[in-house]
């Protein structure tokens, strides 16, 4: 699926009637240490890697893909722990005028360059072909660490309402495909618009002070409770 010509909704047929997304919640105040949120929604560096580079190869059973789950699962080697709230961010930048590779930089510092995927190189259709397809592979070989990942994964979008729009009808695909369950995708406004980030309670703005509200982004897409949306 191509990037979006104009904001809105991505059509499409075949597709689910009902998307999973975020609830946003209100925790302004709250202080979040770095480390803590770090901790608790950053993959194992084996996953990030062989996602990334699946994508890069467009294979899932790259040379180097099929190295990083050996390693990992080498005689001796130490059981890989899943983070409590596994994320991964989709995020464009030129959405965000003079503040968007500055966000995009933040997020690469609090989850790893791995998870955070600038549109302009990453497209949502490739991760869900190859890096979320690669997470499959390795569950379906027995990594408990990547079932467990794959299972609780949260999506992060951080644009306007065609990126989201974009994003979410790259993931519904994955119903057609019965690749369950969809992830969820919670939402950090960066458009002009952004009626779907106000109607799912994630405001129609990121405030001005994003260097410190983007901790509280992530931590509210990894506790936000899940609703449903009807296409």
């Amino acid at each position: 699926m191509n990037s979006p010509d104009t904001p809105g909704w991505v059509s499409g047929s075949g597709r689910s009637a009902v998307i999973d997304s975020l609830r946003g919640c209100t925790i302004s105040g709250v202080r979040i240490p770095k480390e803590e949120l770090k901790k608790k929604i950053t993959c194992p560096d084996y996953i990030r890697l062989a996602m990334t580079e699946a994508i890069q190869a467009k294979d899932v059973d790259a040379a180097t893909v099929v190295q990083f789950y050996e390693e990992a699962h080498a005689e001796g080697a130490e059981p890989a722990e899943p983070p409590e709230f596994p994320l991964i961010v989709f995020i464009n930048s030129k959405s965000g005028g003079r503040h968007g590779p500055e966000l995009k930089a933040r997020l690469q510092e609090l989850m790893g360059e791995e998870q955070v995927f600038e549109l302009s190189a990453v497209k949502p259709h490739e991760f869900v072909q190859y890096g979320l397809a690669c997470l499959e592979k390795f569950a379906s070989l027995g990594d408990n660490c990547a079932k467990e990942i794959r299972e609780k994964l949260r999506i992060v979008v951080a644009g306007g309402d065609g990126t989201v729009g974009w994003v979410l009808g790259c993931l519904g695909e994955l119903n057609q495909q019965d690749r369950l369950p969809v992830p969820p995708t919670g939402i950090i406004p960066l458009g002009t618009g952004n009626d779907l980030s106000r109607s799912f309670g994630w405001g129609g703005s990121f405030p001005f002070n994003w260097k410190s509200a983007i901790k509280r982004s992530l931590d509210k897409v990894a506790r936000s409770p899940i609703a449903h949306l009807d296409r």
